[in-house]
């Protein structure tokens, strides 16, 4: 799935495609950490699993990463399924949370940016104010 994100980035030009490739980054962690803590090559296992995905063969979709050997394996030959409507609930799920996120940054940092504009707004009045002839009186 990581693969197709990947090229579906590389169509898009400019802003579109980086939420592409980061659902794609984020997808890769899993067989990675699969490997890894299997103590397999993480690079070479999923650099030949990706070759397996690249085939146009349907033989190869149903490969992954066995979780007890780290190594690449036929998901249908070990009974693993995972329902596609689980996975994309999760992906959705996750979506929807990141964006979530993002504006909840955007606000606080909005209202940051304003804050620090009426401090810069009040200094500069401050450094402008001349003083006037009652405050120059000596009391």
């Amino acid at each position: 799935f990581f693969q197709i994100l990947n090229n579906t980035a590389k169509g898009i030009t400019g802003l579109h495609q980086r939420p592409y490739k980061a659902v794609a980054k984020a997808l890769e962690v899993i067989p990675r950490t699969l490997i890894q803590n299997c103590g397999g090559d993480s690079i070479r296992t999923l650099t030949a699993l990706r070759a397996k995905h690249a085939t146009t063969s349907a033989d190869y979709k149903t490969w992954g990463i066995n979780g007890e050997t780290g190594e690449i394996a036929d998901m249908k030959e070990l009974g693993i399924w995972e329902p596609l409507v689980v996975k994309l609930q999760a992906y959705k799920t996750a979506i929807e949370t990141s964006v979530l996120l993002l504006r909840i940054d955007d606000i606080v940092s909005g209202s940051k940016k304003r804050e620090q504009l009426e401090k810069e707004a009040e200094n500069k009045m401050r450094a402008n104010a001349k003083p006037t002839e009652e405050s120059m009186k000596d009391e």
